[in-house]
């Protein structure tokens, strides 16, 4: 299936104009701008790979306005394009170079409508952003259980519409387990809602789940209630050494089974990118003293009905692993401090990497159990075909996604690299994954990075269905137009 570019249409003049006027009275002084300084910063994505240009920037305070705003930009052919807290990597938030899109900005939407500490239920709109969201819990004794690094701008409805990740997906899952119920305006103002979560209900469809991933193409999420969890009381993080990454996932087993629902972590990386973090960080010190060739985050974790057992139950686990020989070596955290630091050294594997030099990323997924015989297979193949590359992957073994980086040699220019062979490389891994039965983008969305390959590489059936529900829904294409699909 062959899917061509469809960039945003030009109004006319007469019409753009009288569309600003009319969205100006609905929103308000505070809720529309055009003023160049004050767009500037919301048009770049937060990689900085694209740059894009805005009609202007709506700032709806409330779901009526978004509701009316979305009908007036139907009745006068304006595409919207949708964005939170314009933390994605995959350049779904930024317009294209038309600038005769409306880029809407959900963030002043942030108000807490309703908390159920007893039901474990929030429900918030779109512009809550995820830090604060976790502060809301905590003071309740309760926590979210979705974290990740943009946690400090990234909102609520930007982490619905890319249906985001994190650490904690292994035990908790991705966005779609935790949202109990959606808030959507649709392309043509149509509001849908059903916030109240219920245990049973076979009226048709699971509608929200079409908003779900869809990166702000179908509709628009103004409010979510959501999952809560109780608050963590005790965690310990453990730091292991194995030889190989298919013993990384015996250990995975072993620890799923021992841990079982307290199993909330288990990230792995290559000593070589150990190496790259030591290096970044001159102050961090390596877990272990001896060298492996992976290297394995354990972290389990209780809430206050469990928390006096679970070190014991800790000790017991690696004890075991030891006996079966299933590890080198093990070290287990002894304070908060120590943790953190275990914690730190994972999450500094990116920025180590960038600083080593110019790198093509890769956000994918194969079937967890697939995983170690792809890394070990597909890494010496990317090396041999562009000799003087380096393939390593790190991130969430127990969920099967992988964040798997080609560096460029050592003397290449960045920019002419990436530009060439940084391209061929990426369809090549695209091509593996998708052999291999695994996903091109396993958390970080489509967006217009991925919008080629995913129209390459994807089911035909499956890419039909989206667009019939596209169509559907968006009959005009006005809805976040050149991403996903």
């Amino acid at each position: 299936m062959t899917i061509t570019e469809s960039p945003t249409q030009a109004p006319a003049a007469h019409s753009a104009d009288a569309f600003l006027a009319e969205a100006a009275a609905l929103l308000g002084p505070r809720g529309l701008t055009a003023d160049a300084d004050l767009l500037a910063p919301w048009l770049t994505d937060w990689r900085g790979r694209f740059t894009g240009k805005a009609l202007a920037m709506a700032s709806p305070a409330t779901t009526e306005e978004l509701s009316a705003l979305a009908a007036l930009c139907t009745r006068h052919g304006i595409a919207i394009v949708p964005q939170g807290g314009n933390s994605g990597m995959s350049g779904g938030a930024t317009p294209d170079q038309g600038g005769h899109a409306l880029l809407v900005s959900l963030r002043r939407m942030a108000t807490v409508r309703h908390f159920d500490a007893e039901a474990r239920q929030i429900t918030c709109e779109a512009g809550v952003v995820l830090q604060n969201l976790h502060e809301i819990a905590e003071a309740q004794g309760l926590r979210f259980p979705l974290s990740l690094g943009g946690k400090g701008s990234a909102t609520v409805g930007g982490l619905i519409s890319t249906n985001a990740g994190g650490t904690q997906v292994l035990r908790h899952g991705s966005m779609r387990a935790l949202v109990l119920g959606l808030e959507v305006v649709l392309a043509d103002g149509r509001g849908y809602s059903m916030l109240t979560p219920l245990k049973k209900d076979n009226r048709g469809f699971d509608l929200k789940q079409l908003f779900i991933g869809s990166e702000g193409t179908m509709g628009m999420v103004t409010a979510a209630t959501l999952k809560l969890e109780p608050a963590v009381a005790e965690r310990v993080v453990i730091w292991a050494g194995v030889p190989t990454l298919g013993a990384a996932r015996k250990l995975l087993l072993h620890c799923e089974d021992a841990a079982g629902n307290a199993l909330e972590g288990f990230e792995v990386m290559p000593q070589a990118c150990l190496d790259a973090v030591l290096e970044h960080m001159p102050d961090a010190r390596a877990p272990l003293e001896g060298r492996h060739g992976w290297h394995v985050l354990i972290e389990v974790v209780a809430d206050r009905t469990a928390a006096d057992t679970l070190r014991d139950r800790c000790e017991a686990m690696m004890a075991d692993a030891f006996e079966a020989e299933m590890l080198e070596d093990a070290t287990m955290s002894t304070s908060e401090a120590q943790a953190e630091a275990m914690w730190l050294l994972r999450e500094s594997v990116a920025p180590a990497e960038r600083a080593r030099g110019p790198a093509v990323q890769h956000d994918i997924s194969v079937p967890v159990e697939k995983m170690p015989d792809f890394v070990e297979t597909t890494a010496p193949m990317i090396e041999a075909k562009w000799p003087g590359t380096e393939a390593v992957a790190f991130g969430h073994l127990g969920d099967g996604n992988v964040h798997y980086h080609v560096i460029a040699p050592s003397v290449t220019d960045g920019a002419a690299w990436q530009a060439h062979e940084g391209k061929e490389i990426s369809r090549y891994v695209h091509d593996l994954v998708t052999e291999w039965g695994g996903s091109i983008s396993a958390e970080h969305g489509i967006g217009q990075l991925k919008r080629d390959e995913l129209a390459r590489l994807g089911d035909p059936v499956a890419l039909s269905i989206l667009h019939a529900v596209k169509q559907a829904l968006d009959p005009q294409g006005l809805l976040n137009p050149g991403k996903l699909i």
